[in-house]
């Protein structure tokens, strides 16, 4: 190759002297962990997806999770997953204790089969976690359709179960902070999405995710009709008078997402208001003012920061038109990525051929990675029972698959690199 030998690594994140300048006021203020600043984030998150509330956590993780226990699923109860995805979009399921159920993508698509997901649901189904992998939107029309189809086998066991009235769509949109489906924000379509923040993200806290939730039946006045059922996670709770449903989501978040308690630290430096009570024996899972403050900075970048993902996105796909590789539809009539991932096949070749192309890149100082390996390959589901044979579609996305860099931390001339040696190197295998 003539090109001077670049580094290219494959998602630093992007950060500049704002964050940092924003970070250190935060720790400078005398208050770094949940306050004012997480509180403003979780403010501007909702804004820019479209809904009423958000809550700030510490992953996508805890995010995924949340949305489960604040429906109050758990022991009994099924939730439906892709095979082909990260641990995190199944991970939580085994985390409420409801049983995983894990269905294979289309073929020769990263989404979920729909059809398979349409005969995987019992009167047992719960829920259903889609996940818009490389913050391409899945088919929300879809599969509305299909739970609406279903409802006749749904048994709610909670007051939020009862409300929705059919399986829930909880959305691993860890990818897709800033992606819309016909014109609506990811974030304000699935009952509820979970969000990453993570170091690699496109918008990131270095640790963080953010959960918001899209309430089919509008904001009502709660009424609680179930008290005691055991499937409750909150059936003791009393119930502010005229508290609404968007008001309950968030309150209750809060208590889970911080040992049940009923006053954060900031609600306690109020003059004699140190006394709190522990309403549940919950968890510890909250976002700290030092990394809401990175946010914060993002949020003021992060249209800029998709835009630039855009064109990097159109000119490796004008590049590798005639190559015989297959790339991912970013953009639609019906939907907008957020262009987290640069995904791409090599139509024919094994694993092993893609490892290799792996290990060129890599000498030619150009980092890819592989999203993913479908997790009935991975040992903790295989000891669930899940068997790849079952999944051929997965492991056949799996078999070729190569993401190659696309952060906004590289300049044009990084961008023709990459390209010109992917195609080299692709061309005389």
């Amino acid at each position: 190759m003539s090109m001077k030998l670049r580094n290219i690594p494959f998602s630093p994140p992007d950060m500049t002297e704002a964050e940092a300048d924003e970070a250190r006021e935060a720790i400078l203020s005398g208050w770094i962990t949940t306050g004012p600043r997480t509180k403003e984030l979780e403010r501007e998150v909702a804004a820019f997806v479209g809904t009423a509330k958000a809550t700030c956590l510490n992953s996508q993780s805890a995010c995924g999770e949340m949305a489960l226990r604040l429906l109050g699923i758990g022991e009994g109860d099924e939730v439906i997953v892709p095979a082909y995805t990260y641990t995190a979009s199944a991970s939580v399921v085994d985390h409420v204790g409801a049983t995983l159920v894990l269905v294979d993508v289309q073929p020769d698509r990263l989404e979920m089969d729909y059809d398979a997901v349409e005969d995987a649901i019992t009167a047992r189904t719960k829920a259903i976690i889609p996940v818009d992998l490389a913050g391409i939107p899945c088919d929300y029309d879809r599969l509305f359709r299909i739970v609406e189809k279903k409802k006749s086998l749904f048994a709610p066991r909670t007051d939020l179960q009862r409300k929705i009235g059919r399986v829930a769509i909880c959305c691993d949109a860890a990818h897709a902070f800033g992606a819309s489906w016909k014109g609506q924000m990811v974030g304000s379509i699935a009952d509820f999405s979970s969000f990453s923040f993570h170091a690699v993200k496109n918008f990131t806290t270095a640790e963080g995710g953010a959960l918001t939730w899209n309430l089919p039946f509008g904001d009502e006045v709660v009424v609680k009709e179930l008290d005691g059922d055991p499937g409750n996670t909150f059936s003791s709770l009393p119930v502010i008078e005229g508290e609404t449903w968007n008001e309950n989501l968030y309150r209750k978040s809060q208590l889970l997402s911080l040992h049940g308690q009923n006053k954060d630290a900031l609600a306690k430096t109020k003059l004699g208001a140190w006394e709190y009570d522990i309403i549940g024996t919950w968890y510890k899972c909250n976002m700290t003012d030092v990394v809401a403050a990175i946010g914060l900075v993002q949020m003021k970048r992060y249209k800029g920061l998709l835009a630039r993902r855009k064109v990097m996105i159109e000119r490796y796909n004008d590049a590798f038109r005639g190559l015989d590789v297959a790339v991912l539809n970013h953009f639609g009539a019906n939907h907008q990525s957020s262009g987290h991932l640069y995904i791409v096949r090599l139509l024919g070749r094994t694993r092993e051929e893609t490892n290799r192309v792996i290990e060129l890149m890599a000498e030619r100082g150009v980092a890819t990675n592989v999203h993913y390996k479908p997790l009935p390959m991975m040992t903790a589901y295989k000891k669930l029972g899940f068997d790849i044979k079952d999944f051929p579609n997965a492991y056949h996305q799996f078999e070729n698959e190569i993401t190659l860099p696309l952060n906004t931390k590289m300049t044009d001339e990084d961008l023709d690199y990459v390209i010109e040696n992917f195609r080299d190197i692709v061309s005389s295998l």
